[in-house]
């Protein structure tokens, strides 16, 4: 019997999976101690510039820094995430995950956090304190050894190219902000200074210099639930339009209900500001737990830039036409906790998922001949399962059942009050009514048929008090 000799090995193919030469995996790299200490202060300071991100989107006006903070705290979340469970791959509990920094590190993230205002978070978040960070996971990635310690390269490189796009439109957003009012110039000198006299993020910057004296975080910023606008918001109390009572009318066409979906969407800006405040005022949570709310957080914010892109598609200029209120954020935010406040999103995402709920909107999407609200309202939907299973996860798992996680959703709801009169009668608000307007000028420039039916719908929260609770918010 003759054997087959085994092949010659081809030249050229790559070596030690492509992940280094034999050469440079010749060098030692860092002990596994060593890798673990500096993810530790990774860890840290991407956990606080989350912290600091989702403690500020509640009461920032500026709507574009809400959307911003809101996709910045979840990638900062699922580095955090990763390094948590790299860093669990490599050493038995506990892992010291939660011990405390540097004294001179946590004095940069306490400036940052306790920062005055979005000037002041943003120079310092997105020009020191995040640039600092993405240079120690790039040294780290330089130092750990290329095939004995591949995992953490793979993290370091993935976790780069998500801060290169934080920094990237973080800056953007620090450069608007200090053309408008420039920060303190010697205060973010002393963030930089406590990053030194820290050693670095990482600890390894080798020059020894004095911390300075605490100033923002000497008074510690206490958060603000209260939801603020920018001037595109003028009319945030305004509860006039009931745009379920509209859009679950079967008599009214498809095409004006677009509207309503845009505006539907767009008003999900509340819920990032609702949720932004359960995450802050549950602390000790699990970290899945916080993972799972910013992403949630973060899908809330994407559906309400989906229902700005939607109104740009439609030509609408919503600012002009549209009152786009935050009595929901604030009803919650201000008259319940935080675990009611989760109770109540909950009870919400539940009358979703039946077929009268995302699949509805989808539905009439399609009937409305708009490919684009077709694919908001698909992804919407897609969300929406998502975040059931994230309330089943977090928030149901820890009550008896699941009758009584609704039926506590139910009863926290009912207590929030929408003082859509006193409202009036303080002069916070006309509730005046914004849609024949606004379907007015969509038929005028879409050519869309004028119902003076449909012109003439005015059917306000106030006149829904009895369905208030089943139709006020509809995520």
């Amino acid at each position: 019997m003759s054997v087959t000799p085994p092949p010659a090995p081809v030249p050229g193919l790559p070596v030690l999976a492509g992940l280094c030469t034999i050469a440079q995996a010749t060098a030692p790299g860092l002990s596994v101690d060593a890798t673990v200490a500096r993810l530790k202060r990774l860890h840290g300071v991407a956990r606080a510039a989350h912290g600091a991100l989702v403690s500020r989107l509640t009461a920032e006006p500026q709507y574009e820094l809400k959307m911003l903070y809101s996709h910045h705290a979840w990638l900062l979340a699922e580095l955090v995430a990763a390094i948590r469970a790299r860093v669990g791959e490599m050493r038995e509990p506990p892992l010291g995950l939660e011990d405390p920094l540097d004294p001179a590190l946590q004095l940069a993230l306490d400036e940052v956090t306790h920062a005055p205002d979005g000037t002041h978070l943003c120079a310092g978040l997105y020009t020191v304190l995040l640039p600092a960070l993405d240079e120690a996971c790039g040294a780290l990635h330089a130092d750990a050894h290329p095939l004995a310690d591949a995992p953490t390269r793979h993290l370091l490189r993935h976790a780069r190219l998500d801060l290169a796009d934080i920094l990237m439109h973080g800056r953007q957003a620090a450069d608007a902000l200090a053309a408008v009012s420039s920060p303190d110039a010697t205060w973010l000198g002393e963030v930089r200074q406590a990053l030194a006299a820290a050693g670095g993020v990482d600890g390894t910057a080798g020059e020894a210099v004095a911390a300075p004296s605490p100033r923002f975080s000497a008074t510690p910023r206490r958060f603000d639930p209260v939801p603020r606008r920018d001037a595109r918001f003028p009319d945030p109390y305004n509860m006039a339009v009931n745009a379920e009572a509209f859009i679950y009318d079967t008599s009214f066409p498809p095409e004006p209900k677009l509207l309503m979906l845009a505006y539907k969407r767009l008003r999900e800006i509340d819920v990032p500001e609702m949720m932004a405040s359960i995450i802050v005022e549950t602390p000790g949570k699990p970290w899945g737990y916080v993972r799972d709310m910013t992403r949630q957080l973060w899908d809330e914010a994407r559906h309400a830039m989906m229902g700005e892109v939607l109104f740009a598609a439609l030509g609408v200029d919503w600012p002009a036409l549209v009152r786009v209120n935050f009595t929901w954020s604030l009803g919650l935010n201000t008259q319940i906790g935080a675990l009611d406040r989760h109770a109540v999103l909950y009870f919400i995402e539940q009358g979703l998922m039946p077929r009268h709920g995302k699949r509805y909107e989808w539905e009439i999407a399609q009937a409305a001949g708009s490919p684009l609200a077709a694919t908001f309202q698909d992804y919407d939907w897609a969300d929406e399962v998502l975040h059931a299973r994230i309330g089943k996860q977090w928030y149901v798992a820890a009550m008896p059942s699941q009758q009584e996680a609704l039926r506590a959703g139910d009863r926290a709801w009912s207590r929030v009050l929408m003082d859509w009169g006193a409202w009036k009668r303080d002069g916070l608000t006309n509730h005046d009514n914004w849609w024949p307007a606004l379907y007015a000028d969509a038929c005028r420039r879409l050519g869309w048929p004028h119902d003076p039916r449909v012109a003439a719908f005015d059917t306000s929260y106030a006149e829904q008090r009895a369905d208030l609770k089943s139709v006020s918010h509809s995520g």
